[in-house]
């Protein structure tokens, strides 16, 4: 299969994209683009980008009938087929693709059509050269095979397949680089958009952290290169994996300076997107669900296991951070509180169960609406703690002999290594192998069931103090220990709900269930205008609140829609929600050394 791509007209934001077909299917050839992107979960529909296309063979037209929203098929013809289309490229994010100016960006599920039956011919791909004038001098960060291209150059790169051609991004643009070697393989760090980031630290962090995770798993799956391809943005987050590169989307704020030595929150949280990320190089990208061998990339492939291949994933990246040595036990506990933090303030935890949460992620995680709080719960942010919960329980059933570690290896060793699929339920079974102990009700109550797991046992047996106390303010995200007793905390009232600044007046954007807002009819999208009598702005609403006190009835005014409204509301005192993990200063040797071998394992 040969591919031609060319940043046709970056001011309008347009690829053009022509795909040459030798051996056309003889009863008409149907091509197609992808309906998601594998880390993805949600029905994206690329083909609603394409501008128009159009098909040729020797030189005549040929003519082309759409069978649904992304599928075409091509009239017979004889000889050779070429097709020719237009993509539109406004998506700034890691998952479709982007063009301007300044760089081009694509994933290939955003751009490539997969002609049918001939999925597993090799593939070639003519990045070309912009056509119209484009800012600084544009290179090519990818980690397509070189073909006839010249490294970070434009020109014509390689894929086995149709499979391995969507999973490596392609970033152009006038980039910043920096890279480092690792068991023996470069790692290079692209830079696209503006910014002041010290790309030596980065480096020595990054390097520390892949160390880590490939010491864990005992080796780095076979690859030329890896790639952190990364644009920075004045306010953005998010990450897409992929076999041997990361597409990333960071905040400016979350790069460190030149000077500046200390791991700040946003750096921290930098480094843990790229920990997060490079895990998944094993879990997922070679370690994944049977259902998604291969990828049915025309409609949604269902799992109940994303729990373990992201939530696995995101109870690793943060304590890479501290194996790596990037930042201290107490920086890992106040993130980790966080983690619980908002989990707890979730009601949807204990309506739908992470498992059903990983097999909705279809329909309901990746399309949240103002509700999401009361009726999903993550399998990121859960699956990170059952995964957690996992881990110490092993670790107590088998006096630390045996960890989630050791369960993570033996996926990698008999599924990710042999390119064998993970059946559902696999896990929970060989976890039960590790611990010699039958773990059926762990997760019937806890991956099956919305039981909360029992940290606050768990975290005991390795020294660690779990507190459950109500929120200081609205902005209290858990972790650091409160000024105020829990019983003066209580003294501090609640509307029950999630507010959001537009346009200088607050909208509430979730109302919480149990709340005084949801008992007295108070709806996501009003606008919040008084309280009894005070107006409400951008900045007053916690002075408001602190002047009253949970029980009191107050009226609040607010507009929904263009209709003024007063409701007479009895304030409430706040959840116990917010969580600090202490380390315990009395504790035995025994629990000491349960704890070094938790967290430096």
């Amino acid at each position: 299969m040969h591919y031609q791509i060319t940043p046709h007209n970056p001011a309008a934001h347009i690829f053009k994209v022509k795909c040459f077909i030798d051996n056309p299917a003889i009863d008409g050839q149907v091509f197609s683009l992808p309906t998601w992107i594998p880390g993805s979960y949600m029905v994206r529909d690329f083909a609603k980008n394409i501008v128009w296309v159009k098909a040729l063979s020797n030189g005549e037209p040929v003519r082309l009938d759409k069978i649904d929203k992304s599928s075409w098929r091509a009239e017979t013809c004889v000889g050779p087929l070429e097709l020719e289309y237009e993509v539109y490229a406004w998506d700034l994010s890691v998952r479709s693709a982007h063009l301007d100016q300044n760089h081009g960006y694509f994933n290939g599920t955003s751009v490539f059509v997969r002609v049918h039956g001939q999925e597993n011919l090799p593939c070639i791909v003519d990045i070309q050269t912009p056509v119209n004038s484009v800012i600084g001098d544009w290179r090519v960060a990818t980690t397509l095979k070189l073909a006839e291209a010249k490294e970070y150059g434009f020109g014509i790169y390689a894929a086995d397949n149709y499979d391995d051609l969507i999973d490596h991004p392609v970033e152009m643009a006038d980039f910043s680089m920096a890279s480092f070697e690792v068991a023996g393989v470069r790692h290079e760090v692209v830079l696209t958009g503006r910014h002041k980031a010290d790309l030596d630290r980065v480096c020595v962090d990054l390097k520390k952290i892949c160390q880590t995770h490939i010491k864990f798993f005992g080796e780095l799956p076979q690859m030329e290169k890896y790639l952190f391809q990364i644009m920075v943005v004045g306010d953005g987050y998010g990450g897409l994996e992929h076999r041997s590169s990361t597409s990333l989307l960071v905040s400016r704020k979350d790069l460190p300076l030149v000077g500046n030595s200390k791991v700040s929150a946003d750096y921290q949280q930098f480094l843990g997107l790229c920990s997060h990320e490079y895990f998944h190089t094993w879990n997922i990208k070679r370690i994944k669900p049977e259902v998604f061998l291969p990828y049915k990339l025309e409609g949604e492939s269902y799992t109940r296991q994303l729990w373990a291949f992201e939530g696995i994933t995101s109870y690793y990246d943060d304590l890479g951070l501290l194996r790596s040595g990037c930042i201290s036990v107490q920086d890992y506990l106040t993130t980790l509180a966080q983690t619980m933090t908002r989990v707890w303030r979730g009601q949807g935890r204990l309506k739908q169960s992470v498992a059903e949460s990983s097999f909705d992620a279809w329909t309901k995680f990746y399309r949240q609406d103002e509700n999401a709080p009361n009726a999903i719960v993550s399998y990121y942010t859960k699956g990170s703690l059952i995964a957690l919960a996992l881990d110490l329980t092993i670790r107590k059933l088998t006096a630390n002999k045996k960890s989630l570690d050791d369960l993570m290896s033996l996926l990698w060793q008999n599924y990710g290594k042999t390119g064998q699929g993970v059946p559902e339920g696999l896990i929970e079974r060989h976890a039960e192998e590790v611990s010699g102990t039958d773990l059926s009700e762990f997760f019937q109550n806890y991956l099956y069931g919305t039981d909360d797991p029992p940290l606050a046992d768990l975290l005991q047996n390795v020294g660690v103090e779990f507190i459950l106390r109500p929120a200081e303010s609205g902005k209290d995200k858990g972790g650091k220990p409160s000024q105020k007793s829990s019983q003066d905390l209580l003294q501090r009232a609640e509307l029950g709900v999630r507010v959001i600044a537009d346009k200088g007046s607050l909208k509430i954007a979730n109302v919480f269930d149990d709340g005084a807002a949801i008992k007295v009819g108070l709806a996501a999208g009003d606008m919040l205008v008084a309280i009894d009598g005070l107006k409400v702005a951008e900045d007053n609403l916690e002075t408001l609140l602190q002047q009253c006190r949970p029980g009191e009835v107050v009226d609040v005014h607010l507009f929904r829609r263009d209709e003024l409204m007063v409701f007479k509301l009895q304030l409430q005192s706040p959840a116990l929600d917010t969580i600090e993990l202490r380390l315990s200063d009395e504790v035995g040797d025994g629990v000491i050394a349960s704890r070094k071998a938790w967290l430096k394992s």
